[in-house]
């Protein structure tokens, strides 16, 4: 499984970009890949995917030389299991607050994959401020490869919308947020991850995050609205 092959380019000090096609398409995922991103975002929590696109998508995008990486809606164990047992290259959990939380994820992974867990790349998402408070605990718990800071959620958790309208920034407190649980990962010798613009990219890149989670669509959005002008529309 690719997962493996992206843990060793991050150890290795690599960056490694994650993007989202937002739609449930094999086809689409697999250009991606050929364009030149690492990893697919298969979105289980907000998006359509089902077991059997995990599945397929899976095989597909590593056939051209990429991985999956799938989220399933919750921490639910038979949930996390099965995607994993369906292919999935890697496994990013949602809102893991506590050190307990992180450990128990571990475990579902290993008694999904006994022989072979170490093929899958494992990420936990800090979500909540409860989860940057109790950051230096979840650090600790073997088995998390990438600690990945969710700037959408966050900023909901602090009273934010979840995110800023296209082209503005986020408010400075969530940024300052991101920045300081960015800084306690690093300091523990971790991987730092979080969702990015192709703008905001170089100003993490330079705080030592390596795992980049990018969206599609303003590359589309972009595009078009660049053959709009030349229309004159």
């Amino acid at each position: 499984m690719n997962g493996a092959k992206l843990r060793a380019r991050l150890q290795a000090g690599e960056s490694i970009t994650m993007f989202t096609p937002h739609h449930a398409s094999s086809g689409l995922a697999a250009r991606l890949v050929e364009l030149g991103a690492d990893s697919i975002f298969v979105d289980c929590e907000h998006g359509t995917w089902s077991f059997e696109d995990v599945r397929m998508t899976s095989q597909i995008v590593r056939s051209v030389g990429g991985a999956t990486i799938v989220r399933p809606h919750s921490h639910e164990r038979p949930v996390i299991i099965r995607y994993l047992n369906a292919g999935a290259d890697g496994i990013m959990v949602p809102m893991v607050d506590t050190a307990e939380q992180a450990g128990a994820i571990v475990e579902a992974v290993r008694y999904a994959l006994p022989a072979d867990h170490e093929k899958r790349l494992v990420i936990g998402m800090v979500e909540t401020l409860e989860a940057i408070d109790n950051l230096d605990e979840m650090l600790a718990v073997d088995g998390i490869d990438v600690f990945f800071i969710g700037p959408g959620d966050l900023s909901q958790n602090m009273g934010f919308p979840p995110s800023p309208r296209f082209g503005e920034p986020r408010p400075a407190e969530v940024m300052e947020k991101v920045a300081v649980a960015a800084k306690k990962i690093r300091s523990a010798g971790k991987i730092a991850g979080t969702l990015v613009t192709a703008e905001e990219l170089p100003h993490w890149l330079k705080r030592g995050v390596q795992f980049f989670y990018i969206h599609s669509d303003p590359f589309l959005r972009r595009g078009l609205a660049g053959i709009q002008t030349a229309l004159g529309r």
